[in-house]
C-alpha cells in the first residue's frame, strides 16, 4: 500500500477526469492520498473529494494564494482571510479525515511576494495548528531557516516538510522538530544532484513520498520549454506516478521497494497521526 502524503487533486487540471485519477491511483497500488488545501476558497472542494473517495486532506492558506496585496488596510484584509480559515476549522475539526494545517509555509523563490505578509499568514497558522493540536505541511522553497525560526518559537506536534530541497544541516534540524521531508517526481531527474543525494543518505526514517499532482512531474512526464514550443504537452502528474517514483529512490538508496513503501507508510502516519487511524477506511485497492 502505498501513500501519496500530497496530491492537489481539487486543482483545474483534474476537472475531466477526476475519477480516473482516484481510479488508476488505485490501480497502481496508491490507496491513501492526502489532499492539501491551498486558500478558503479550496476548502469546502478538498473536504467534499475526501468524503467522496474516502482520503484525507488538509485545510490551509499557501504562500502563493495569499490574495490581492493592493487592499488600502492589507493587514486589516489579511486579518479577514484568517477568520475565514479560522471559520472553516470550527467547522471541519471534527472531521476524521483532516490530518493537517496545510499547505502552508513561505516562498521566497517567487519575486514580489511580501515577506511581511507569509510570515503574518505562516506563523498565524502555526498557532491555529497549536490551537487544535495538528501537524502542518509545510511549502520550502528557499526558506528553510525561516520556517524553523517560526517552528521554534511556535511548535507544533509533527509535520511534512513538502518537496525538501535544503541541506543536511537543515533536513537535520527539521527531523529534530519531529518532521518528515517529502521526495517526488524532482528525484527522477539525473541534473537533481542535490535532491538525489538527500533521497539517497538520509534516514530512512525522514523520508515520505509524494507527487505534488498535477505538479513536480517525474522525468518520463517532463516537456522541455523547447519541446512544449513545439506544441507538446506537459505531462500532467498524478498520483499513479508514486509507485515509479518511489522505485527510482529505491534504486538509489539500494533497497527493496515493498521496504520502501512500508517506511514510508509508517513515516507518513508518524508525520499525520490522525491518518494511520483513517488508512483503516482506504479505498481497497481493485480486484485483480
Amino acid at each position: 500500500m502505498w501513500i501519496d502524503s500530497h496530491c492537489h487533486l481539487d486543482a483545474p487540471e483534474f476537472l475531466a477526469d477526476r475519477e480516473g485519477v482516484f481510479a488508476r491511483a488505485r490501480q497502481a497500488g496508491v490507496t491513501q492520498m492526502v489532499i492539501p488545501a491551498v486558500a478558503p476558497l479550496h476548502f469546502d472542494m478538498a473536504a467534499q473529494l475526501a468524503a467522496a473517495q474516502r482520503c484525507a486532506y488538509a485545510l490551509g492558506v499557501h504562500p502563493l494564494w495569499m490574495g490581492d496585496d493592493s487592499s488600502d488596510n492589507q493587514r486589516e484584509a489579511d486579518e479577514q482571510v484568517m477568520q475565514q480559515v479560522h471559520a472553516a476549522w470550527q467547522r471541519y475539526a471534527a472531521d476524521p479525515r483532516l490530518v493537517a494545517v496545510g499547505e502552508i509555509g513561505l516562498d521566497y523563490f517567487v519575486e514580489g511576494l511580501s515577506r511581511e505578509r507569509q510570515w503574518f499568514f505562516y506563523t498565524e497558522q502555526l498557532k491555529l495548528a497549536r490551537q487544535y493540536g495538528y501537524p502542518v505541511i509545510l511549502h520550502v522553497r528557499k526558506s528553510a531557516d525561516m520556517l524553523l525560526k517560526g517552528l521554534r518559537q511556535f511548535p507544533v506536534s509533527s509535520g511534512i516538510a513538502h518537496a525538501f530541497n535544503g541541506s543536511e544541516q537543515q533536513a537535520q534540524a527539521f527531523m529534530d522538530l519531529g518532521f518528515k521531508l517529502g521526495f517526488g517526481g524532482a528525484c527522477t531527474f539525473e541534473r537533481a544532484r542535490q535532491i538525489r543525494h538527500l533521497a539517497q543518505t538520509l534516514p530512512l526514517q525522514a523520508l515520505v513520498l509524494e507527487t505534488d499532482a498535477p505538479d513536480m512531474p517525474p522525468q518520463w512526464l517532463y516537456r522541455t520549454a523547447e519541446q512544449r514550443a513545439q506544441g507538446e504537452p506537459q505531462g500532467r502528474n498524478e498520483p499513479a506516478q508514486l509507485p515509479r517514483i518511489a522505485q527510482v529512490i529505491a534504486q538509489l538508496r539500494g533497497m527493496r521497494l515493498d521496504k520502501l513503501a512500508e517506511a514510508a507508510r509508517e513515516n507518513t502516519w508518524q508525520a499525520l497521526p490522525k491518518l494511520r487511524q483513517l488508512d483503516g477506511d482506504a479505498a481497497p485497492l481493485p480486484p485483480v
